[in-house]
């Protein structure tokens, strides 16, 4: 637990970057001279988040927002779900549905996305890491939370596509969508690239169904459902026509790595929404939001009754995941708090573009396992963390979007850190409290669980 402040005062030069002076009054002049340059409120080390100069939070701490809206556009389709996906399928078209891994996208979606909280959390994400940068550390969306939150596979094929033109485009409508040459031709000119338009495949799907064409009706359908949910883009109306592939054999699609590539589609879109100049979030937005809502149950409202599984309870494999041609890194050792571990100092980020055969390295996924949490221990309280990790965390990273006041020099911010109750017992009841409201969705205003939230407050305080 860090419990002090480092008295340095730093100012910012004529570029909006400020000298790193070291940590340590007592080094050489000749050994800060080495470091690199930070900036006004972290990183002050800027090894680790070399892409920050880039990055929303360094506009937002001088007051500059992305623009006249001020927050990202966010669009989710839940509300167009709603009248597309029939509360029944035919029983041909049932079966395939259920064998693909992808039934569980037909009522997962939110009808409302909260754009200023998903908003708020994409501040804090940083595409080197693959993580949301918080006040206390490091948190991430992982396998298990898209294992949990949207019950997809998470072990299979990661698909690597082969490139669509629009004219293979418009023979793969013709071939597995059973459209004419003619209306694919038109449809996909439309879209001005190698696309189709959900509403079109929507109107496929359904004009198939009723011409009991259900290898057709299937695909349009699903690939509608994957364009509305885990591969939306940040056109909120078209799907690329590559992802047709993945339905060419309704039999063997089940055999894909879904949860993967909902987990790193959302990555990228984070990553680049991330960006000062990035005005639109693409991904699946409902993924986010219940996400939020799961570690951060107190924060905004929960305007939907979400009742996600239990917690997997064991870290996945750490290193690289792929979805066609994107490589994000998968670093679940940065946020060891999430399975019940104290957080340690983590190993710096691995370079995707050095990986090779990615599906080969998870086949060690056991062992990978083991690296992780091997150098770490079960954590008495959920905010646990090794001597020196915030000391580390408040030097390489930038814990406070928004400056105490803007029109002073300022010190690192590193606050008192609340680890909780240090007594086993104590720390057990306030665990053992906080699951229970979590479970009954709690709010602090309700009457009904006063009492309780101030035995939490009494058990954390004690």
């Amino acid at each position: 637990m860090y419990t002090g402040t480092l008295k340095m005062v730093r100012r910012r030069g004529a570029d909006g970057r400020i000298p790193v002076r070291t940590l340590d009054r007592g080094a050489s002049s000749s050994a800060a001279a080495a470091e690199p340059t930070g900036y006004p409120g972290g990183p002050y080390d800027t090894s680790l988040l070399v892409k920050y100069e880039h990055h929303v939070a360094r506009h937002i701490w001088f007051g500059e927002e992305r623009g006249p809206k001020k927050e990202l556009k966010v669009a989710g389709h839940g509300l167009k779900l709603t009248s597309r996906v029939p509360l029944a399928l035919p029983p041909q078209m049932e079966s395939w549905v259920s064998r693909s891994g992808l039934a569980s996208l037909q009522r997962t979606s939110l009808n409302k996305i909260d754009t200023n909280l998903v908003s708020a959390f994409v501040e804090r994400w940083h595409l080197e890491t693959s993580s949301f940068h918080m006040p206390f550390g490091e948190m991430s969306i992982t396998l298990d939370d898209v294992a949990c939150l949207l019950h997809l596979p998470i072990r299979g094929i990661f698909w690597s596509p082969q490139d669509v033109t629009e004219e293979l485009a418009v023979e793969l409508a013709v071939d597995y969508l059973g459209v004419s040459q003619g209306q694919a031709q038109s449809h996909v000119r439309s879209c001005r690239g190698s696309y189709y338009k959900l509403e079109w495949l929507y109107d496929i799907f359904v004009h198939h169904r009723a011409a009991s064409s259900w290898a057709y009706a299937t695909r349009a359908y699903l690939l509608m459902l994957v364009g509305s949910t885990i591969f939306a883009d940040k056109t909120f109306t078209l799907v690329e026509a590559r992802y047709l592939l993945l339905f060419r054999d309704l039999d063997g699609c089940s055999g894909y790595s879904w949860g993967a590539a909902a987990l790193v589609t959302l990555y990228r879109y984070l990553g680049d929404a991330s960006m000062y100049s990035c005005k639109q979030l693409g991904g699946y937005p409902t993924l986010l939001q219940c996400w939020i809502h799961e570690y951060f149950p107190t924060v905004g409202k929960r305007g939907e009754n979400w009742n996600p599984a239990g917690n997997c309870g064991l870290s996945r494999a750490m290193g690289c995941l792929k979805w066609g041609e994107t490589v994000v890194p998968y670093l679940p050792d940065r946020c060891l708090r999430q399975f019940g571990y104290r957080q340690y100092v983590p190993s710096p980020p691995l370079d995707c573009m050095m990986a090779t055969d990615i599906d080969v390295d998870w086949i060690s996924y056991h062992q990978s396992v083991v690296d992780v949490i091997g150098s770490s221990s079960v954590a008495t309280t959920p905010s646990e963390v090794e001597d020196g990790y915030l000391e580390w965390y408040y030097r390489v990273s930038h814990p406070r979007l928004v400056p105490p006041h803007r029109d002073a020099p300022r010190e690192v911010p590193v606050p008192v850190y609340d680890v909780g109750p240090s007594d086993p017992d104590w720390a057990r009841v306030s665990t053992l409290i906080r699951r229970y409201l979590r479970q009954v969705n709690a709010e602090e205003e309700d009457p009904q669980f006063s009492d309780l939230f101030e035995a939490l407050h009494i058990s954390r305080s004690h």
